[in-house]
């Protein structure tokens, strides 16, 4: 499935607009509800959008501190430090990396003092040998997805793998 011009109008629209309903969309792009709908299904099911939840700010939950560790794992041990991870509510974001770690996490805290809290917690887990933290001072550019669907739209990129 390509994304084409008006898959990238439509989730560019969606996102600057994510209450807006089929026919309000469909009426903006010109074309019928019935297309709307249906590219919205296949958009979904090939999983190049993956929901319509809010888009909530940790700071405004009171989690103003931001910080990324990379966590060294023992071997064999990915699958139980993943579940581990996913106890701990303040583990925004996990990936598995390559270099010198083998895990990056996002964590937000309540203050840098809460944040060794979350951190001892993080790593408090027998898989988990080594954990190096940088906290975030500010986020310039925040998480943004806009200018790729845009350039893929007009480049008539296909989705990569769902993960």
């Amino acid at each position: 499935m390509a994304i084409d011009q008006l898959d990238g109008r439509l989730i560019v629209l969606l996102a600057r607009e994510p209450r807006i309903g089929v026919l309000e969309a469909s009426r903006r792009l010109g074309v019928a509800r019935g297309t709307v709908q249906a590219r919205l299904d296949r958009l979904r099911s090939t999983g190049a959008l993956r929901g319509f939840g809010p888009d909530v700010d940790p700071a405004a939950l009171g989690y103003p501190v931001t910080a990324f560790a990379t966590l060294e794992i023992k071997q064999g041990q990915g699958a139980d430090v993943r579940a581990h991870l996913t106890t701990v509510p303040e583990v925004l974001e996990l990936h598995t990396t390559t270099g010198h770690g083998d895990m990056l996490c996002r964590l937000v805290a309540r203050s840098n003092a809460d944040l060794q809290r979350v951190i001892d917690r993080v790593v408090g887990f027998d898989g988990i040998v080594r954990a190096s933290t940088a906290i975030v001072m500010e986020n310039p550019v925040p998480l943004r997805i806009i200018p790729l669907v845009e350039q893929a739209a007009r480049e008539g990129h296909r989705p990569g793998p769902v993960g």
